[in-house]
């Protein structure tokens, strides 16, 4: 049960990082999983680096999944603009 809640956070952290920064970096399903799983563990790290820990509980994992997932959309989107 812990990896399909990790891909259903995931979903949700890369769906709602689409609405901040726009979804032209990643479309479809998997590539949405994909960027928020990539953002749950950035969030992961930058939360413990300023100094909050692991986030626990759903709502503060989520939280800090976003906030990566829209780095990760960000970084894609810098890479796919220099093309």
């Amino acid at each position: 049960m812990e990896i399909l809640g990790w891909i259903v956070l995931g979903f949700l952290a890369g769906a709602i990082s689409g609405w901040f920064v726009g979804v032209r970096s990643t479309q479809g399903c998997l590539p949405t999983i994909v960027v928020g799983i990539l953002g749950a563990i950035v969030g992961g790290w930058l939360s413990r680096e300023m100094g909050f820990g692991d986030p626990s509980g759903f709502v503060s994992a989520l939280v800090f999944a976003i906030i990566g997932a829209v780095i990760v959309r960000l970084v894609l989107r810098a890479i796919e603009g220099g093309r």
